[in-house]
């Protein structure tokens, strides 16, 4: 349940703080990703399955949200390169979405830094291994924004990594990969 505080700045002007669990709208929130390889790069779109912010007088506690990573989509590529590519993504090469249909993100610390930005540390699952990732955020106008970079590699995603395979020349895939948060609540 929400419960909103508010906060009297004049007597015609007022700002609602929110306190505890809130539920993000999962519909006008967006997840896009972008991953580069030696001979160019692609990107596109994850949809978010669940997500809640925790807050306490307006500043972010806490959270979690999980991507149902089924809905891995291209945006970049058109016809069978678009199909090839998903289903690449989505085979055990990459993702396994098979056996690992979600991945999840569970805020362990949040060090508020002032001016709506935030330090967020978590337990990252992907693949079914966890491993902590920091990042900085920006909690304003019901909306909280973050770019994360993932090394891909730490969660058994090896396809096409030189630190595994030798020889993949232009072949090489980067192992980091970012993801472009916009949680609207």
């Amino acid at each position: 349940m929400k419960t909103i505080l508010l906060l009297a700045l004049t007597s015609t002007t007022s700002v609602a703080l929110i306190n505890g669990p809130t539920k993000v709208d999962v519909e006008k929130s967006t997840i896009k990703w972008h991953a580069a390889k030696v001979t160019g790069e692609h990107h596109g779109t994850v949809e978010l399955k669940d997500a809640t912010l925790t807050f306490d007088d307006g500043k972010l506690m806490g959270g979690n949200f999980v991507v149902d990573m089924t809905t891995i989509a291209n945006k970049d590529l058109e016809g069978n390169w678009k199909d090839k590519l998903e289903g690449h993504l989505k085979s055990d090469d990459f993702f396994g979405v098979k056996d690992h249909p979600t991945a999840s993100f569970e805020i362990t610390e949040v060090k508020d830094m002032g001016s709506d930005k935030y330090k967020i540390t978590g337990d990252m699952t992907i693949k079914g291994q966890t491993h902590p990732l920091s990042f900085d955020a920006t909690v304003k106008n019901n909306t909280a924004s973050a770019t994360l970079e993932i090394d891909r590699t730490k969660y058994n995603v090896r396809y096409g990594s030189d630190k595994f395979f030798d020889n993949l020349g232009d072949k090489t895939i980067y192992d980091e990969f970012q993801l472009e948060i916009s949680l609207k609540y």
